[in-house]
């Protein structure tokens, strides 16, 4: 049987992918010099994408929690998470020619193939996922140097941001996806019609196919942008 999909929660992922491209073809645009923006520190730009990423895991977490509740096996699990994992492979290698002083080596991508093998195996905690959810995010002020060496800087508690042009690690970032697994469960249980609501047409689509967009839509920008460069 099909798994049923919630118009509601593709369309709050599509907000994210808009969100995100529309980010990324400013970040392309300043790294063409067709714009000049500080993106690392200006907090205009720090301040979105932080949004943007929280509103991606807080998704993945909804995700997760319809999944469970629809029964999903652990090998459809383990399908749909093989190919997130090799899509954070691919932004590792496409990085790399791009940025090979900072590529992403445990971005988005790398840090979504983690957590959601640790949100699944705690679906069962049901409400305590508000608390450590909770204790993950405020565990960001956590700062020690053990965690600057390279081989534990995905965990998260590091003094300082590894050289990366993308940076996701395990906290504070795990918290906001099991708050999304603890608020689709509720909204399953308690308020289902809220996510049965009809949503606009194209933020659904795009939220059912956010993983290709993700994946399409940067070599595109910047496919087109080296041609104009070229042009001009």
């Amino acid at each position: 049987m099909k798994p049923k999909r919630y118009d509601a929660i593709d369309a709050l992922r599509g907000v994210a992918i808009l969100w995100m491209t529309a980010y990324h073809f400013c970040f392309d645009l300043n790294h063409f010099r067709f714009i000049h923006q500080d993106f690392y520190e200006d907090p205009v730009w720090t301040w979105q994408r932080t949004c943007i990423l929280s509103l991606f895991l807080f998704c993945a977490g909804l995700g997760q929690a319809v999944a469970v509740v629809q029964g999903q096996t652990w090998p459809r699990f383990w399908k749909r998470w093989a190919q997130v994992a090799g899509c954070a492979l691919l932004v590792t290698i496409g990085s790399y020619w791009m940025y090979p002083r900072s590529f992403i080596w445990f971005g988005v991508l790398h840090g979504i193939a983690v957590m959601l093998v640790i949100v699944r195996l705690t679906a069962g905690w049901g409400p305590w996922l508000w608390l450590v959810g909770a204790v993950a995010i405020a565990s960001k002020l956590i700062a020690l140097e053990a965690f600057d060496h390279p081989a534990l800087n995905w965990v998260g508690w590091v003094t300082h941001k590894p050289l990366t042009e993308d940076y996701v690690p395990l906290f504070p970032w795990l918290g906001v996806m099991w708050w999304g697994m603890a608020a689709g469960q509720w909204l399953l249980r308690e308020r289902p019609q809220w996510v049965q609501r009809p949503a606009p047409a194209a933020l659904s689509w795009l939220g059912r196919w956010s993983l290709s967009w993700y994946m399409v839509h940067q070599p595109v920008l910047i496919g087109l942008l080296m041609l104009v460069r070229k042009a001009v």
